[in-house]
């Protein structure tokens, strides 16, 4: 048999080829016009869950509380003896608020501790009842060291919280404490005071209270000097308690911001011991922070705005923090609990361990986490930066030469 000719062979391969590349093309555009398979999309990432997110923002950002009468509660049940009254131990038997391992569940990262002597004491009574308060509060954190640690600047507390402890501040709770004596106040700064609430309950000899007479229209010329000196020495001025003018004359004269420790909104319930919507706006002007107490009475009011008692909720903290934010914004509004210095918490926050239920309250409604920072500690602890700022500035000022108001005589 004859061989093809080497030419015609090659054109056949090349029709041969160019059939198969036809039939290749034609089940290529068969392909491309079917219906694609499904493709497996890649899962989205799982939301974290609230109580995660709520343990994450505790580990990172020290919840600030402004205000715990613990100390109050060992000087009244136990004579200041800390093996009478335990911490280590529940004190939930005690009905009381505040124990160490509710610390640990509630993530608290830094407490202010009331050095709280009654109003009804002398001056020179009241001076005593502080140092043994403060005394306490340094005693409370030798005995437990793994869990407490004494701080005095913003930069101590945050550096308390990173190890684990809770950053343990001092703050004295009405004017009287000073024994009327500005002398007296330096040497309390001294001893580790870092905030003063300028009235309790009375009105005294250079300040009005909220909840008493009127005497001097709000701060006295001392009264002012009292603020002046504060800001001269880097303690934060505290509003909480004062009358309206009082509060006013604090914000006019204060050149460093101020704190309401434990505080609410007056607008949400009309309450003498709560912020008025005018000096909220003075207050955004001068950099501070309201933070909201827990306290029932002060939280919820009854019929027409008047004050009432009991049946406070969680939620009723959160109207108060919503009206404050929405005023003045989220920047001046924080945590003030006063636990241990009530009878009855609000329901949902009975104790030091339910702060983490408050926080993914504000979560759960929208606030954003760096908005919940602010309100659980980062609002609190500028003030604290901004008052240790103000010392810095007025470093070069003499202190007040100003006689004290209760002048103690030497005997004959």
């Amino acid at each position: 048999m004859r061989r093809p000719a080497p030419r015609a062979a090659a054109r056949r391969a090349l029709s041969a080829l160019s059939a198969l590349s036809a039939l290749s093309a034609l089940s290529a555009l068969s392909a491309l016009s079917a219906p694609l398979p499904a493709r497996a999309q890649p899962a989205a990432p799982a939301a974290e869950p609230l109580a995660a997110r709520v343990a994450r923002l505790l580990r990172e950002t020290p919840l600030t509380d402004g205000h715990n009468d613990l100390p109050w509660q060992l000087r009244k049940r136990a004579r200041n003896q800390l093996n009478a009254l335990n911490i280590g131990e529940s004190t939930a038997p005690l009905k009381m608020h505040t124990d160490l391992a509710r610390l640990k569940e509630g993530g608290v990262g830094a407490q202010f501790w009331s050095v709280y002597v009654p109003a009804g004491l002398g001056p020179s009574e009241a001076l005593q009842a502080t140092l043994e308060q403060i005394d306490v509060v340094k005693r409370l954190a030798r005995r437990f060291p793994e869990h407490l640690t004494l701080a005095t600047t913003a930069a101590e507390a945050r550096a308390a919280h990173r190890a684990g402890r809770v950053a343990s501040l001092i703050g004295m709770e009405g004017g009287h404490s000073t024994a009327h004596s500005l002398g007296a106040l330096r040497q309390l700064y001294a001893l580790g005071a870092r905030y003063m609430t300028l009235t309790h309950t009375k009105t005294h000899l250079w300040a009005d209270s909220a909840t008493d007479a009127p005497r001097h229209g709000g701060l006295s010329p001392f009264g002012e000097e009292v603020v002046r000196e504060m800001n001269r020495l880097g303690m934060v001025v505290d509003l909480s308690h004062v009358s309206p003018d009082a509060m006013r004359d604090a914000l006019r004269v204060s050149r460093a911001p101020v704190l309401f420790t434990h505080s609410g909104a007056r607008a949400v319930c009309d309450h003498p011991r709560n912020v008025p919507d005018d000096v909220l706006d003075a207050l955004k002007r001068n950099g501070g922070v309201v933070m909201v107490v827990f306290l029932p009475g002060y939280l919820r009011c009854g019929a027409g705005g008047a004050p009432g008692e009991g049946g406070a909720t969680l939620d009723d903290v959160v109207r108060h923090i919503d009206h404050i934010k929405a005023r003045v914004g989220v920047a001046h509004v924080g945590l003030g609990g006063d636990y241990d210095g009530m009878d009855e918490a609000p329901h949902g926050l009975e104790d030091v361990s339910k702060y983490p239920a408050l926080l993914a309250a504000l979560l759960a409604r929208g606030y954003s986490e760096e908005e919940v920072r602010a309100v659980m500690g980062e609002n609190a602890l500028r003030v604290l930066e901004g008052a240790e700022a103000a010392a810095r500035a007025l470093a070069g000022e003499e202190p007040a030469d100003v006689p004290p108001l209760h002048w103690v005589e030497p005997a004959p």
